[in-house]
């Protein structure tokens, strides 16, 4: 009898925290929840802009670019030195290593590509 006295109160301390949360919901207005920032921490839906990066490398054959680049925001990436994918791969040909660039990135085919890039 001593063991169902004390699961009961076990039960009971472990149920409580759940009936008060629910209980004081009650009372809040919802409409004002659409006030609230909720972040995400999925990629953001922001449109393109231009990131200063720096050409490390530069292969024409394969259309592709290294750059060392700063975050780029819509595609949820930290600032780093990667190689990326050019959309215009003849664009390359105006371009070479240790230049300064501004760079907008998309995702085409479901990679990071890089879709335009300018000198600074």
């Amino acid at each position: 009898m001593k063991h169902i006295k004390t699961l009961t109160l076990v039960l009971a301390l472990a149920a409580a925290p759940a009936a008060f949360a629910a209980s004081s919901m009650d009372n809040m207005d919802m409409k004002s929840m659409g006030d609230m920032d909720m972040k995400s921490s999925a990629p953001s839906q922001q449109m393109p802009h231009p990131i200063a990066a720096e050409i490390k490398k530069i292969d024409g054959t394969a259309g592709k670019v290294t750059l060392k680049h700063g975050a780029i925001d819509n595609l949820g990436m930290p600032a780093m030195t990667m190689a990326f994918p050019v959309k215009d791969r003849t664009s390359l040909k105006d371009f070479k290593e240790g230049d300064a660039v501004q760079v907008t990135f998309e995702k085409v085919k479901g990679k990071p590509t890089v879709v335009e890039m300018h000198r600074q």
